[in-house]
């Protein structure tokens, strides 16, 4: 027989007595509770003090507005200035620079060196091909031109280039400064009497084709002369040149008025442009009243000489420049 299982009632929870809100005051609290006397009082918080207001930016005055206004244009025309004068700068010569400038060395103001035009299908004279090593070019364009102030005999007396003139006798005996052709006669009369025969003899034996020739007289009394030789073939120039003019250290001729000339061991070979020997003789002291100095060039079939002679010293400078922008022209 089983027994019957009834639902019995789960017991009910105790009550808990609603817990007394605290109070700051320990007297206030019920007397034998402690749970009342262990919460603490909340401690009492001070009211926020008032933010204070954000202070005014004050207007800077009219007067110190405008003096930055001045100042800033100031050095914005400063910067503006300074940009300019280093772009002037920039664009100068080293001697138009205040400060900079350098003394001139004596050298000579030339024109830009231009070569002549060739007729057509002509090579240069150095070309592949140009076996003869020909310069198709007129001799007379192949001559160094003038510098600036050079006078020449047809200006002499007549108020010359730029009004001056060239004195009496400076020119005498120098050939067109315009550039022309010259005799045999002529080329020969540069040297000593006693060897002027045998020279003519020897051009005409080379069959010598041109001589073209211009010369000229700077204001400091500087004469100037070249001569340009053209041969057949750069053969015939160079046995011309080995065996008559070029003597080692003593050239192989003498020059009229410089008849102790040697060898100028101070000239620089690096300057002699490509496919042009040249040998540069000078006057050793004592000399004569008038110093000279001359040089051989040969290039292809074309020999040259050139020629400058002055009372007292001839300045050594303007000499190179001319040798070498001469030898760049046969070049």
């Amino acid at each position: 027989m089983t027994e019957s299982v009834t639902d019995r009632p789960e017991p009910a929870a105790p009550a808990v007595a609603p817990q007394a809100e605290p109070t700051g005051d320990p007297a206030a609290s019920p007397a034998g509770d402690p749970r009342a006397a262990a919460v603490p009082a909340p401690p009492s918080v001070p009211p926020s003090p008032a933010a204070p207001p954000a202070p005014r930016r004050r207007r800077p005055p009219a007067r110190v507005l405008r003096a930055v206004g001045r100042w800033t244009a100031a050095v914005t025309v400063f910067g503006v200035f300074c940009a300019g004068t280093a772009y002037g700068i920039t664009r100068m010569e080293r001697h138009e620079v205040p400060g900079l400038a350098t003394a001139s060395d004596g050298r000579w103001t030339y024109p830009e060196l231009t070569l002549p035009a060739l007729p057509s299908g002509s090579p240069r004279p150095f070309a592949p091909g140009n076996e003869a090593e020909v310069h198709h070019a007129d001799p007379r364009e192949l001559l160094v031109p003038l510098p600036e102030g050079a006078v020449g005999a047809e200006e002499a007396g007549k108020g010359g280039k730029g009004g001056k003139a060239g004195k009496d006798g400076e020119t005498e005996g120098l050939p067109p400064s315009k550039g022309g052709w010259v005799t045999i006669g002529d080329y020969a009369g540069l040297y000593e009497e006693g060897e002027r025969d045998e020279l003519r003899q020897r051009l005409a034996d080379d069959a010598v084709r041109h001589i073209a020739a211009r010369g000229w007289v700077m204001p400091d009394g500087t004469r100037t002369s070249v001569h340009l030789l053209r041969f057949n073939s750069g053969a015939v120039a160079g046995d011309f040149h080995t065996e008559t003019v070029y003597g080692g250290l003593a050239p192989g001729l003498t020059l009229a008025g410089a008849p102790d000339s040697e060898l100028d061991e101070s000239w620089p070979p690096e300057t002699a442009p490509e496919n042009v020997e040249i040998e540069v003789y000078d006057e050793p002291e004592p000399r004569g009243d008038v110093h000279t100095r001359h040089a051989y060039l040969l290039a292809g079939d074309t020999v040259a000489l050139i020629v400058q002679s002055r009372k007292g010293t001839a300045p050594a400078v303007p000499f190179r420049q001319t040798v070498i922008l001469q030898a760049q022209l046969l070049g």
